[in-house]
């Protein structure tokens, strides 16, 4: 029987796109367990996992427990458990994670680090990109594979590990099954649009993103602000901007046709019930929202930026901050509905390469090829 440990800052990102690959290793006999900060009060992960560790550390990199209390608790973990494979995600734990291994573990296991996307990219801060690539070209002595998920992070992982231990894989896997056209029924995407008090005929735009800096959703705004009045926005997530851009929404004069949602568990119904949806981020790693859509068959406006490049290549493609070019193909979807429609079908022929199942296949062979090197 294999062990594996799967890493992460938060227990989030388990939930959000781990939990597959935690049942996947569990039914072929594998130990598989997850290490986290307030992971033991993620119901959903306690019950996917063999077990659970919870650490003390946070998603700020200057916090002082990453370095103080963390290490001392993984150490214990590693040494009680002896792991085959070690699994890092998120830059905190996985920073923090293999730093204790390479410094303290005699035994080590094989230590895999997925990049979610880099924190040093094209068009970055210039100080930011130095300090964040020489982090991870520091780690890089302490990984044994690095996976990326987009073509940027594959060039630029060059520079921080030999070209022989990159793996790249097509994301983290989106369940075409479950977001399917076929999956959605006609009455689930009316009870939306009801909900929202929309007409049949009442074009919806629709934007899946947390309410923070790099997912700017000002542009986002000010592009709707431009439109007919006809059109509705909906906005589907939380956090620490969503007061400021309720209050940009009244500004503009939208409030009264921008609905602010707060976190669904319907997307695959709200993706439906709109005629395209929209992430105009400055920073992604390979964004899941705009997969869903596709698969969906629901065409997607996006920001000419690392990851979003990887999956759209059509002129819905918008310049980082263009908030003209963000109107402009919001009224591109509204004057040619049958192309933009015709632009989403084509898109879900795309994801087969993105499929759940395709990529959690890609780390079978991955782990293999990590086990036979030990």
């Amino acid at each position: 029987m294999y062990r594996l440990l799967i890493v992460t800052t938060i227990p989030a990102t388990v939930r959000a796109f781990l939990l597959p690959y935690i049942a996947h290793f569990r039914a072929q006999g594998w130990q598989v367990d997850a290490m986290a900060q307030g992971i033991t009060d993620c119901s959903e992960c306690m019950s996917a996992c063999d077990r659970v560790w919870d650490i003390e550390w946070s998603r700020n990199p200057l916090d002082p427990r990453n370095l103080i209390n963390a290490p001392r608790q993984i150490q214990q973990v590693l040494t009680q458990q002896n792991y085959d494979l070690v699994h890092v995600h998120t830059p905190v734990a996985a920073f923090v994670t293999r730093y204790v291994i390479n410094r303290w573990q005699s035994t080590k296991p094989r230590v895999i680090y997925t990049a979610h996307g880099f924190h040093f990219y094209r068009g970055g801060s210039p100080i930011k990109n130095s300090i964040f690539l020489t982090l991870e070209k520091l780690a890089g002595h302490w990984t044994d594979y690095l996976v990326v998920i987009n073509r940027e992070d594959e060039q630029a992982a060059n520079q921080i590990v030999p070209a022989t231990k990159v793996r790249y894989m097509p994301g983290i896997g989106v369940d075409t099954a479950y977001y399917s056209p076929h999956a959605v029924t006609a009455d689930e995407v009316m009870q939306v649009r009801q909900e929202m008090s929309l007409s049949p005929e009442t074009p919806l735009f629709l934007s899946i993103a947390e309410f923070i800096p790099r997912k700017r959703h000002r542009d986002l705004l000010q592009a709707f602000a431009s439109l007919e009045p006809q059109a509705h926005l909906a906005l589907a997530g939380t956090g620490s901007l969503q007061a400021q851009m309720q209050s940009l929404a009244s500004e503009l004069g939208i409030g009264d046709r921008t609905h602010f949602l707060g976190l669904r568990r319907d997307i695959p119904a709200l993706i439906r019930a709109s005629v395209a949806t929209l992430l105009v981020s400055a920073q992604e790693g390979l964004p899941r929202s705009v997969m869903e859509s596709l698969s969906l068959e629901v065409p997607v406006i996006g920001t000419d930026i690392r990851g979003i490049q990887d999956l759209l290549d059509s002129h819905l493609l918008v310049p980082l901050g263009d908030v003209s070019g963000i109107a402009q193909a919001m009224n591109w979807v509204l004057d040619q509905p049958e192309a933009a429609q015709n632009l989403g079908k084509k898109g879900r022929d795309r994801m087969a390469n993105y499929d759940l199942q395709h990529v959690i296949a890609k780390h079978e062979q991955l782990y293999a090829e990590a086990l036979n090197d030990i």
